[in-house]
């Protein structure tokens, strides 16, 4: 009798997260009253993101489009992900009751947590 080999725990994981295309990169600030996360999102319309709380983590996800490519060009190299994006990052306290202020200034989205 062959034993086969144990199957990654891992591996439905990865495939869940094939539609992710990219992760904006942050950077997070301790404030007096809570938090400040710039998340850069160069290119990104504001209507193509959505902020969402639970628990501790906050979650940024959206989708950044090519935009003003006519129809006649051939890429020669493309090395920006248009494509949909998630970022989560968990915080040290309980986001559901925070209060958050959105900003989105030069393509960085600016989330400021009261907690």
């Amino acid at each position: 009798m062959r034993s086969r080999a144990p199957q990654s725990l891992f591996v439905p994981m990865m495939d869940a997260f094939q539609d992710i295309g990219w992760h904006p990169l942050a950077d997070i600030y301790r404030t007096r009253d809570g938090w400040l996360i710039k998340f850069d999102l160069a290119g990104v319309r504001t209507e193509d993101v959505r902020v969402s709380v639970r628990g501790n983590r906050l979650t940024v996800e959206g989708v950044r489009r090519d935009w003003g490519v006519e129809q006649s060009l051939t890429h020669y190299a493309m090395e920006i992900s248009y494509s949909r994006f998630e970022r989560s990052i968990e915080l040290p306290c309980d986001l559901e009751r925070a209060q958050i202020q959105t900003s989105y200034r030069d393509g960085m989205l600016l989330v400021g947590l009261t907690c």
